[in-house]
């Protein structure tokens, strides 16, 4: 039984600390080496005890569970420019040693029925506690800012309609969902002309030498 929540959400607290360190590390590392980061930011927060005790309900999670069950009370945000970033993102986590990756869920390339897209990827992370280690879940969502506007608004209608919007809005959201990952293929297509454009040019000033 969770009798102090403070004291229990104290290791997701730090973890998520640790994993927004680590993960803006990576961009600077990127930025380091004159290279393009596939980071553009990172956020992250602990769930709060009422959204936690919401989702017991919903889920019948038990109380004694929680730290097995429930995969996203520790919860990091990676922000990416281009669609091909987020897999970037994802295969550096993988390599990591860090961290153990547990599940992942890829609702880019398979959206959710709502128009949702994000990457989804469950971590056991290890945490030193003064009483020694212990390894929590965190959730890792990696998607891009377009993907991030779209999951604000609908989560802001979710939350105003309780999960019971108007079908005109649904449908209309789900239509914007497709508007937007439109606009992230074409930025991508658009970036990968601009670099062919610049090869082709560094070629014929190299030749040119």
């Amino acid at each position: 039984m969770v009798e102090n929540w403070e004291h229990f959400l104290l290791p997701y607290q730090q973890a998520v600390s640790e994993l927004k360190v680590k993960l803006r590390g990576m961009r600077t590392q990127f930025i380091a080496n004159n290279e393009e980061s596939p980071i553009e930011f990172v956020t992250g927060r602990v769930k709060p005890v009422s959204s936690i005790k919401e989702k017991m309900v919903r889920r019948e999670v038990l109380e004694d569970r929680i730290e097995q069950d429930m995969q996203d009370i520790a919860g990091v945000r990676v922000m990416c420019q281009f669609v091909e970033d987020i897999y970037e993102v994802v295969d550096l986590l993988r390599k990591r040693t860090d961290m153990t990756i547990i599940e992942e869920r890829d609702y880019v390339e398979n959206e959710k029925p709502s128009g949702y897209r994000s990457y989804h990827i469950v971590v056991e992370y290890p945490i030193q506690m003064m009483q020694g280690e212990k390894k929590i879940l965190a959730e890792v969502q990696v998607r891009t800012m377009e993907m991030n506007f779209w999951a604000t608004i609908e989560h802001t209608l979710n939350y105003k309609f309780d999960g019971e919007f108007p079908s005109v809005l649904r449908e209309r959201l789900q239509k914007a969902s497709v508007t937007a990952y439109d606009l992230d293929k074409e930025m991508s297509d658009i970036r990968k002309q601009i670099h062919l454009a610049q090869k082709q040019q560094n070629e014929r000033r190299d030749s040119e030498e």
